[in-house]
């Protein structure tokens, strides 16, 4: 039996984690990529927001971000951006938003639940907080097979009404995320062209204050 703990960041995480991204990234270019100074800087800016999944003391899955006050009227930005050059120093303690940067999980150990355990720490952490909810940028890894055929749009499109798998997109939706925008040049990503989704889970507890 696979037993698998949530635990949030420490330092000693930081070398698996940088492999992590490399064993589940293979695709985006090395500047999207964080590293082991990466990690040791988000232990100092929102531990607190970074979730790190463990099956018998071995890094296999992370679900990292922080707060930040986004402006759905003026939604366009880059990775890069949003993540300041992968070290989250963009953390706003009182934003309104847990912006979530990084969800991975080892392709070895997928398919155990470990993204859902990923998400639901990040959503109990923006409950207790009182949010209004997660945004993020979602890259999709599935739209390789299809490009010949389809643009991103409308790919993303068939995703959405459950026409066609994306590994990303699908497990976001069925996490109960919604697409509400594509982002343009968003990642250097060759699966999709740079593109990725903008997606957006509200927190139906939260309270106006």
């Amino acid at each position: 039996m696979t037993t698998v703990t949530i635990e949030n960041i420490k330092p000693e995480f930081a070398s698996a984690l940088a492999q992590l991204q490399r064993d589940c990234f293979p695709t985006l270019g090395d500047q999207e990529l964080m590293v082991e100074k990466h990690f040791l800087k988000h232990c100092e800016v929102f531990p607190e927001g970074e979730f790190v999944a463990l099956v018998n003391g071995r890094v296999v899955g992370l679900g990292s971000g922080f707060f930040v006050t986004f402006d759905f009227d003026h939604p366009g930005h880059t990775f890069n951006e949003i993540i300041a050059g992968g070290y989250y120093t963009n953390h706003e303690p009182t934003g309104d938003f847990y912006y979530g940067a990084d969800i991975s999980v080892h392709p070895e150990y997928r398919g155990l639940g470990i993204g859902r355990m990923l998400y639901e720490a990040r959503k109990n952490l923006v409950v207790q907080a009182n949010r209004k909810g997660i945004v993020a940028g979602g890259v999709l890894p599935g739209y390789p097979n299809h490009r010949k055929e389809l643009t991103v749009h409308q790919y993303v499109q068939k995703v959405v009404d459950g026409e066609l798998f994306d590994p990303t997109l699908t497990m976001q939706l069925r996490n109960g995320f919604e697409v509400c925008g594509m982002l343009e040049e968003y990642i250097d990503d060759t699966n999709s062209d740079n593109w990725a989704t903008l997606i957006y889970w509200a927190n139906p507890s939260y309270k106006k204050e």
